[in-house]
């Protein structure tokens, strides 16, 4: 989708947030909304039509960390930091895209099984869903080995054992 097919959310210097289509000031919790409905949407700063909607979507994310039971742990907010600037930075984000890609569809699936269980063991359901995350997780995860080893991570230049 272009981004003229896009909702267009204004932030003004105040903070203040206006859905052009809408035409009225929005919340986060409105921003929040039009994610979990799947509206496609960019928030672009008003004087210099910079694209501020990662950042917006992170104060969600904080929001909702702050709010009741987190998504993310302290070890994994640290791994996640310390991804930045390694040369595995782009693998990284690519191997948790992924991750999260395969984790919606799964999610889809289960919903549609769940739907159509009527005609249908569960247990022979949830057990074939295992077998193909297994199957998804392992081809997955040999993609991201490979993709490190190719970008030189875990390659050491220096000889250590002259130290």
């Amino acid at each position: 989708m272009q981004e003229n097919d896009k909702r267009i959310i204004k932030k003004y210097p105040n903070r203040r947030l206006y859905d052009t289509e809408e035409s009225k000031y929005i919340t986060l919790e409105d921003i929040r909304r039009l994610v979990t409905e799947s509206k496609d949407f960019i928030v672009k700063d008003v004087k210099t039509d910079e694209d501020l909607t990662r950042t917006i979507l992170l104060q969600i994310i904080i929001e909702q960390e702050d709010d009741g039971q987190p998504i993310f742990s302290t070890q994994a907010l640290s791994h996640i930091i310390r991804f930045y600037g390694d040369s595995v930075q782009s693998v990284a984000g690519d191997y948790i895209q992924e991750s999260i890609n395969l984790f919606v569809n799964q999610q889809k699936k289960l919903q549609e099984q769940i739907s159509s269980a009527v005609g249908t063991n569960p247990i022979t359901a949830m057990a074939e869903m295992t077998e193909q995350n297994m199957d998804m997780w392992k081809k997955m995860q040999e993609n991201f080995f490979k993709s490190t080893m190719q970008s030189g991570f875990g390659k050491n230049t220096e000889d250590k054992s002259e130290e």
